[in-house]
């Protein structure tokens, strides 16, 4: 929290305990006016009173409306500045550790906890504080006595009670959490699996299973509500008891029915603010829990290591030599990240000079994937380099490498928004004429007419085909023109036909410009400069479509089996 945050956070708590105050002083002037005016005193003698009970009135309106504006504003931009150290945290690529729904739960549900953290918990705690020691010094000031009194049950309210609270709230929690996760799996098994679950038969067990999950969860949540009950009503308790003990003492002390009335009172207002600490000590530990989680991701290492000072760039036409790289999958354990045995990519060596197009063949597995990964600086090499014009990427910026090299992924996200949106993702700046022309080079003209460039596209391309999809993911990659394109497995998951009409404008696009592609389908490679065969991570096999089909090996028995699939 900077230093302006923090003297927000000042006036929001100052603003809360003046509320409170103007709350205490409001009751302790109506209970001396009212009781002093049962006495029938000159009218003059009630004007102080009567004045002081019409400004505590109006200004406790006035200051707790301050307390909501200000705290609120602290509060929603801390859990601004908390979403945006988390969404910097994982711009750069992450070592494995958190799955893509724990990651949407703790950007959403836990970066508000850092709201709750100020506007349920520690404002309220800090103002009540503050009202708390102001009744206290009116005790001291009238009956000592029922200061020791007061504070006790202060105490006991507002601290003891709390944390109670706050250690039931992490143990339900242990056993709520996993419960919610049960329920939650099972309600997107019958949302995303209700086709599959109809053609077997099984939606009644479905079924059956998520209420079960749900009768779980919900007599979890009402053991839970039972002990915010107890707390609740332990607090009420001792309010009650702690104004009737001061009641008696007052009494037997002889002070009066005016001081009586207003120690009485007093000590009843108190504890407005604090008995809700009850409810804020639960929500504490949650909060706590929280803030852990979101601290385990920020302290995840990143996947690369940038470096201190970034060399520069260098200019375009580039030439791209990967000498001897070996890289390692890193994987989560209990401590942090380990590597497995084999490496994905084993002494690869190849050169992408300008214009040149290669293609990257092989099965499942073979590293592929990994290399262009490596190229785009999402993963760190084990040995080996990868340089640019002589330029080891190590030593430039990770975002400057994707500058340079990049382009279609292998699981290419559409977001939901608009046609057009998705495009200039690539482009933010990006003019009609410049759009128009990827598209054109995409072969998705006609798709465009017909849907309007204005239209909503289904998150994660839910509304548009396989193919439709891959063609609005190249259009993209081509409409960010990086000086070396990479594309991989750009005809994945779709048919045949598809696939091939895919493949045929692909490597047409593609002419004359520095590209390596990753693929599995081998009609059109004839086109291409230079094929590289890897398996487990190695080259074994490299050269131009006419010699590997001349030669036996993977390639060629892949030809062959596809050649027997066309007939």
């Amino acid at each position: 929290m900077n230093r302006r945050m923090g003297r927000r956070l000042v006036w929001a708590v100052l603003a809360g305990a003046a509320a409170d105050l103007a709350g205490l002083g409001l009751i302790a002037a109506a209970a001396w006016l009212i009781t002093r005016a049962a006495e029938q005193p000159p009218l003059a003698a009630l004007s102080v009173a009567i004045v002081a009970t019409r400004a505590f009135a109006t200004s406790r309106g006035v200051f707790r409306y301050a307390e909501r504006l200000t705290g609120h504003d602290v509060a929603l931009r801390a859990q601004a500045d908390a979403r945006e150290r988390l969404y910097a945290s994982l711009i750069a690529p992450r070592r494995p550790g958190h799955g893509g729904a724990d990651l949407l739960s703790r950007m959403v549900d836990d970066t508000e906890a850092v709201q709750d953290l100020l506007v349920r918990c520690l404002l309220p705690a800090a103002a009540a504080a503050i009202a708390g020691l102001a009744a206290v010094v009116v005790g001291l000031t009238l009956l000592p006595v029922t200061a020791l009194v007061l504070g006790a049950g202060l105490v006991v309210a507002g601290v003891l009670v709390p944390a109670g609270t706050a250690t039931a709230a992490r143990r339900w929690s242990a056993r709520i959490a996993p419960a919610r996760a049960e329920l939650a799996s099972r309600v997107a098994d019958l949302v995303h699996g209700s086709a599959d679950l109809a053609a077997y038969g099984a939606g009644d067990r479905a079924l059956a299973d998520a209420l079960a999950a749900d009768a779980r969860l919900a007599t979890l949540e009402r053991r839970q509500s039972r002990v915010h009950a107890a707390a609740l009503a332990t607090g009420t308790l001792v309010q009650g008891l702690t104004v009737a003990a001061i009641v008696l003492i007052a009494q037997n002390a002889g002070v009066g029915t005016v001081a009586t009335a207003v120690l009485a009172l007093t000590a009843l207002v108190s504890f407005e603010p604090v008995l809700p600490l009850a409810a804020a000590g639960e929500r504490l530990a949650g909060v706590l829990a929280a803030l852990r989680r979101l601290r385990d991701v920020q302290a995840t290492p990143p996947a690369i290591d940038e470096p201190a000072a970034a060399t520069p760039a260098p200019p375009s036409p580039l030439t791209v030599e990967i000498d001897d790289l070996v890289v390692r999958h890193a994987s989560a354990n209990g401590s942090g990240t380990a590597h497995t045995g084999r490496p994905a990519v084993d002494g690869v060596s190849l050169t992408l000079t300008p214009g040149r197009r290669l293609a990257l063949v092989g099965p499942s597995g073979a590293g592929k994937s990994t290399l262009l990964a490596a190229l785009m600086r999402l993963v760190e090499p084990e040995s080996g380099n990868i340089r640019i014009n002589g330029v080891d990427i190590r030593s430039m910026a990770s975002d400057d490498v994707r500058t340079l090299m990049t382009g279609l992924t292998q699981d290419p996200y559409i977001f939901q928004t608009t046609l057009r949106d998705n495009l200039r993702l690539a482009g933010p700046e990006a003019g009609e004429e410049a759009l128009l022309r990827a598209v054109r080079d995409a072969r998705l003209e006609q798709w465009v007419e017909r849907t309007g460039w204005d239209a909503e596209l289904g998150e994660d391309g839910s509304t548009v085909s396989g193919g439709q999809l891959q063609r609005l993911a190249l259009a993209r990659a081509l409409l960010y023109d990086p000086p070396v394109l990479l594309l991989d497995e750009p005809a994945e998951a779709l048919d045949e036909e598809t696939a091939d009409r895919l493949m045929t404008d692909l490597l047409d696009v593609t002419h004359d410009r520095t590209t390596l592609l990753v693929t599995h389908r081998l009609k059109g490679l004839e086109q291409v400069d230079e094929i590289i065969v890897l398996e487990e991570g190695r080259v074994v096999q490299r050269g131009h479509h006419d010699e590997l089909v001349g030669r036996p090996g993977y390639y060629r028995d892949l030809w062959e089996s596809e050649a027997l699939t066309r007939r």
